[in-house]
């Protein structure tokens, strides 16, 4: 294939009527609802909002093999957590519906009915074996191998003679083998395919299944798809598409082929690169909200140049021709860098909710919290939510309120507990003063320390840095104060008393 030039390429425009756009992410349910995936049907939605258009959600699931319910569920559930909504689909129903494939089989045979009568398509008797030699041939003879059209011009004698020696036959496509096909792309401009990259394909399988392209165009064209915004690997199906299209006698629509996303040593993203997936982006901690933002700006710049935005936010000026045309490099330090963005600055509530299963994971929460324990959760999220890039790691940062000090952390020892004995005589001072504050609270509690640190003559850091290591086990987190305020009174002198306890033992 190759791409026109200029004078040769004509203007291919961006939309159709606003009124008539209608696009559509149809995934097949063989795995959960990938990163790539993701994006291209964002993509397809904020043009739809864009252009006052639809979308619809169309389940390919013809491939009975792999196709799971399970991973249906997944995607669902995905798009649901997301916020992602569509016009019509499996779940919302609409008038071109069915919305999975496997329940629109008697349009696909209608359909082949259709182009058998009307002399487009016709059985291939031929078995795999008979192929195989063929293209053993072609290569021998250095031509690019294509089904040779032995069977396009059977007479009804030579069909009754295959099929008496007990042949089912596939069907194919009847290809116009001498002329080009003109894929009109958005994002690529016109992309011509010769000839021979054509042969007359298999369109229903000996089985009576629909290919995926058959099926494919079958339920754009009943669906009326005006624009088939998808990824660049199907690029290279798009010239059967286009037959196919014009031999059902349907508008061929739109086409805009978006980059692929590549892991950050620039090959093709899997899961040797780590999650890929929106399940398991979730379950690492993300947010819908980063996960979202993040998708976008794969391959896309919005106008302003701006990279935190919410979905609806980008929609009024989504464009197509801003798409790259370059692969996108995946970046999971920006996707956590975004994260931690919408874990600071998104209501507290929100928060909550999101990190709610991952506390009731960890045994924080029972499965039923009142509100005395929703208010310490997020009274605790609040205090540590702005040194945290995840879910995870935010469960990690209130750990240790919710449960006692098993260890201090090693280079906070070497630094902070190295002179045990004074360390110990220091702590036991402020556990001391610290009995006697009433009321317990941000003041009272910094007052205390200050007047036993200028009493001690010590710097305020030699008496605070112990005593974050003996009240958490770490060197980091909310400002000491807090930390003893949503501790408690009784905890945090405890706490004090442990770590005594461990100093003496090591003096």
């Amino acid at each position: 294939m190759h791409r026109l030039s200029d004078a040769e390429s004509r203007p291919v425009p961006s939309d159709a009527a606003d009124e008539a756009v209608r696009v559509r992410f149809a995934p097949s349910p063989t795995g959960g609802l990938h990163i790539g995936g993701l994006r291209t049907a964002l993509f397809n939605w904020l043009f739809a909002r864009r252009h006052g258009g639809k979308i619809v959600l169309r389940i390919d699931d013809t491939d009975r093999e792999r196709s799971k319910e399970e991973h249906l569920r997944s995607i669902l559930n995905g798009f649901r957590w997301l916020g992602v909504t569509f016009d019509e689909g499996v779940e919302e129903g609409g008038p071109y519906g069915p919305y999975r494939q496997s329940e629109r089989l008697p349009l696909y045979r209608a359909a082949l009915e259709r182009l058998v009568a009307e002399g487009k398509a016709y059985p291939c008797y031929c078995t795999a074996e008979e192929l195989e030699e063929s293209r053993k041939r072609q290569l021998a003879e250095g031509k690019t191998p294509r089904y040779p059209g032995t069977c396009r011009n059977l007479t009804p004698e030579e069909r009754a003679a295959r099929e008496a020696e007990g042949r089912k036959p596939v069907f194919r496509l009847k290809v116009d083998l001498d002329r080009p096909v003109v894929v009109h792309d958005v994002i690529r401009g016109d992309v011509v395919f010769p000839p021979d990259q054509l042969d007359d394909f298999v369109i229903v399988k000996s089985d009576g299944m629909p290919t995926y392209h058959f099926a494919s165009c079958v339920d754009d064209a009943e669906m009326r798809i005006t624009h088939i915004i998808r990824a660049e690997e199907h690029l290279s199906n798009t010239p059967r598409h286009v037959v196919l299209f014009r031999a059902l006698g349907a508008p061929v629509p739109t086409f805009a082929h978006v980059p692929m996303i590549l892991a950050p040593d620039r090959t093709k993203l899997s899961k040797r690169h780590g999650a890929t997936s929106v399940e398991e982006f979730r379950a690492l901690g993300f947010l819908p909200e980063a996960i979202v933002n993040y998708s976008l700006l794969l391959g896309y710049t919005p106008e302003d140049g701006s990279e935190l935005f919410r979905l609806e936010e980008l929609a009024p000026t989504f464009d197509l021709a801003r798409i790259a045309k370059h692969p996108a490099v995946y970046d999971v330090g920006k996707l956590r860098w975004m994260n931690a963005h919408y874990l600071r600055t998104l209501p507290l509530e929100r928060v909550y909710a999101y990190a709610e299963p991952f506390f009731k994971a960890a045994g924080y929460l029972p499965e039923e919290p009142d509100e005395a324990a929703k208010k310490t959760a997020l009274e605790r999220i609040e205090a540590v939510r702005e040194r945290v890039a995840t879910l995870v790691e935010l469960v990690d940062a209130v750990s240790y309120f919710y449960r006692p000090v098993e260890a201090y952390d090693e280079k906070g020892v070497a630094k902070h507990f190295k002179n045990p004995a004074e360390v110990a005589e220091r702590l036991r001072l402020a556990a001391e003063r610290l009995a006697a504050v009433e009321p317990w609270t941000l003041e009272t509690t910094e007052a205390a320390y200050r007047a036993l640190i200028a009493e001690l003559g010590i710097s305020g850091g030699a008496l605070i840095h112990p005593t974050r290591l003996a009240l958490s086990g770490r060197t980091v987190g909310p400002g000491i104060f807090h930390l003893m305020v949503l501790l408690g009174k009784t905890e945090t002198i405890r706490r004090l008393e442990a770590a005594i306890d461990w100093l003496k033992a090591r003096a």
